[in-house]
């Protein structure tokens, strides 16, 4: 591999620079550099190595940056008959856990796999950043080290929710939890670049979560976003409520941090309590039980709809790299599709056009 080149920002600040990188076909962009926190997630470093190297074996198209335990990333390695060729291990001490204040952390474990990533990201070392491991410290981490780019007053991450016609994108799921009117309009704004480029969805159309459709309906933070949303250049549709998100109703759904990560923790919810529900009525009665034997495939093409593993984390929007942060209790296809994202996302230039957006 390379030696790692540790550049500064070629073109964030650069009006005539950013304009320049814009106009470059996919082709012409370097190979995406992507720094995996190997020690981050529950599993770890099992599921983060299996996933990071699957990634890596499946798509040789960018550099593949491991930071953990060395000794352990081998072992997993040459346990599972996996090359380690071509990809980079720097070595890490510490680690940051679920349980550790995300600041406190960044401040104290100067040595851990997830301050070393994004630091080494900071420093234009590296493209992207993947990791499964604490939320709020990697959010931190790219709102803090990594830094954000120009126009963007707060970073947000979203998540994908299934609809009956597709995906929809809820934004913000957590980053920050009080914000105020200016924030989920600049939410807005990143998630539909977000959309547009990863989706393919020219003009998408943004919804405001509230507690009804009505114009007036809400509080007085969402009543204020709403006026900033209907007076922007996006395609508002107005406001929504908790039932359309499912509905598709559509491509969007802005809202608080608070609120989201509640929508989202009760989402992950609900898949954990249907398999026990099939089993339990299965269990009561002989033909039902027969019924959802035959139903069996059927059922679990649904369940992997519902599966976060398939989707490859949620996005960190409006840090000056790819940032990718996954579930805790990511499976290592849910480290590797993270991995693929965050190629896709660079091989998309979906930075910098997300920075020519907040620019304007």
């Amino acid at each position: 591999m390379p030696k790692l080149r540790l550049l500064q920002w070629p073109f964030y600040d650069d009006p005539k620079k950013l304009i320049y990188y814009m106009s470059l076909p996919p082709a012409d962009l370097t190979k995406c550099r992507i720094v995996v926190d190997a020690m981050g997630g529950d599993f770890a470093p099992r599921n983060e190595v299996l996933g990071a190297l699957s990634a890596y074996g499946e798509s040789k198209s960018f550099h593949l940056i491991l930071v953990g335990d060395e000794e352990k990333i081998k072992t997993i390695a040459k346990e599972n008959n996996l090359s380690l060729e071509g990809v980079e291990i720097i070595h890490s001490e510490e680690i940051i856990t679920m349980n550790d204040s995300p600041t406190t952390a960044l401040k104290t474990k100067q040595k851990s796999s997830l301050v070393i990533g994004a630091r080494l990201v900071a420093s234009g070392g590296a493209e992207a950043f993947v990791s499964a491991g604490n939320t709020g410290a990697v959010a931190a981490a790219g709102t803090l080290m990594i830094g954000r780019l120009p126009g963007v007053e707060r970073p947000t991450i979203g998540t994908y929710i299934p609809n009956l016609t597709g995906i929809t994108t809820v934004f913000d799921v957590g980053a920050f939890v009080d914000s105020k009117p200016q924030h989920l309009l600049g939410y807005a704004q990143l998630a539909n670049v977000y959309v547009k480029e990863m989706f393919g969805i020219q003009n998408p159309t943004i919804g405001l979560l509230s507690v009804g459709e009505e114009n007036e309906k809400g509080n007085k933070v969402t009543k204020e976003t709403f006026e900033l949303l209907k007076n922007s250049n996006l395609n508002f549709f107005g406001n929504v409520e908790g039932r359309d998100i499912l509905t598709g109703k559509v491509n969007i759904v802005v809202c608080d941090g608070f609120v989201g990560n509640i929508l989202l923790k009760f989402g992950e919810s609900f898949m954990k309590i249907m398999k026990p529900m099939l089993k339990k009525t299965a269990d009561a009665n002989f033909f039902d039980k027969i019924k959802i034997a035959i139903s069996r495939n059927a059922i679990r093409k649904t369940f992997k709809v519902f599966d976060p593993n398939e989707y490859g984390g949620i996005p960190l929007l409006g840090v000056k790299a790819i940032t990718i942060i996954g579930h805790g209790s990511s499976s290592a296809l849910g480290i590797k599709n993270m991995v693929l994202k965050a190629d896709e996302m660079h091989r998309k230039n979906l930075i910098s056009k997300l920075a020519l957006e907040m620019n304007k």
